[in-house]
């Protein structure tokens, strides 16, 4: 049985899931299956080789025909152009946008998540956001990797309850938290 839900007029989802999870192929699986054309809104900024070869890597296995646009630092304003009626759009991911803010603009992190949730509400449109569950670990060692851990939390809740459709994806088997009325 799939979980990838027939796409409807509006249909905002969270896909969320540790590591390695299969939570990005479960969304782009999706917004393939849509049937409309797909655009990959990228959060990563590319600082160092290793970050590099992931982003490269990304690249090579989503298709070419994929309009890209990258939003490390403006997500809320990418989601409010891009998303639309007769389009899909796919943000990968909320949680290397959160980390950005929280380190990069920490004053402007509760105003940030006000916006990138207002636009996420207000989105008409085909939408996939995709988020790692960062709570089901080891309590962070340092005080930076614990306000982490407890704000991405409270953004995926705020999210969830914006969105029609709410996926945990774990070891690459998605399972519905949440289905639209």
């Amino acid at each position: 049985m799939s979980l990838i839900a027939p796409i409807q007029q509006t249909q905002r989802t969270l896909v969320i899931g540790g590591a390695r999870s299969g939570k990005s192929g479960h969304a782009q699986n999706a917004a393939i299956a849509s049937g409309l054309p797909v655009t990959l809104i990228v959060t990563a900024e590319i600082r160092d080789a290793e970050m590099q070869a992931r982003v490269d890597r990304h690249r090579a296995e989503r298709p070419a025909s994929w309009t890209v646009i990258e939003a490390a630092d403006s997500l809320p304003g990418a989601l409010r152009e891009h998303v639309r009626p007769g389009r899909a759009v796919l943000v990968d991911c909320v949680t290397l946008w959160l980390s950005r803010l929280l380190c990069d603009a920490p004053d402007e992190l509760e105003a940030g998540c006000d916006a990138l949730v207002a636009a996420v509400r207000d989105a008409q449109g085909s939408l996939w956001l995709v988020s790692n569950e960062v709570g089901w670990s080891l309590v962070p060692e340092h005080p930076l990797g614990r306000r982490f851990r407890d704000e991405q939390g409270r953004l995926n809740q705020r999210l969830a309850s914006v969105c029609d459709s709410v996926v945990l994806v774990a070891a690459g088997l998605p399972l519905m938290l949440k289905q639209p009325a």
